[in-house]
């Protein structure tokens, strides 16, 4: 028995060294922010929300412990929710783009967008994400923030909050 939890240990301590599951780790759990859309927001009017973005990685390791075991990061899906208020549709919206930025620089890259959304979408929305881009720079830098810029059909009532959930296609960096 102490053999085999042993042997299990070890086995694990290898397996989470290795650049590919680091790779495989890191794409499976995706950046996710916060958006806040006040109420205020005015209609037919283009505006943007901002705000720090996190991952499964970073909150375990620190941002950037292990950025130098992969590469060729590219954009695999990027999902908005709505989560307060409850049963918010997304049909209020007209468009919706999304930027990727670095903490340390103004320079930012569209990853993501919507046009036309549709008046009857549900609380839930997949944008039409650009996996062409290489986003190594900035996924590696300390801080990752995201941007949605938006346009609204409708006046809203109260703040609508939403979770952007950028998931990444990552390889594993052999040449480190």
């Amino acid at each position: 028995m102490k053999r085999s939890i042993l042997a299990f240990i070890v086995l694990g301590t290898i397996l989470t060294g290795c650049s590919a599951v680091q790779s495989i780790i890191r794409s499976t759990f995706p950046y996710t922010a916060t958006l806040v859309v006040p109420a205020t927001a005015k209609v037919n009017v283009e505006q943007s929300a901002t705000s720090q973005a996190s991952s499964f990685d970073q909150i375990f390791t620190g941002q950037g412990s292990n950025t130098e075991s992969i590469k060729d990061v590219r954009v695999a899906s990027v999902k908005l929710d709505a989560s307060s208020p409850s049963g918010q549709s997304f049909g209020v919206f007209k468009s919706v783009k999304i930027y990727l930025s670095r903490g340390d620089s103004n320079k930012e890259i569209l990853i993501a967008t919507r046009n036309d959304i549709s008046t009857t979408v549900g609380s839930s929305i997949m944008l039409d994400a650009d996996t062409t881009v290489l986003l190594d720079e900035y996924i590696k830098s300390s801080t990752v923030r995201i941007r949605m810029e938006y346009t609204l059909r409708n006046a809203i009532s109260s703040d609508i909050t939403l979770k952007a959930s950028v998931g990444f296609n990552v390889a594993p960096n052999t040449a480190k």
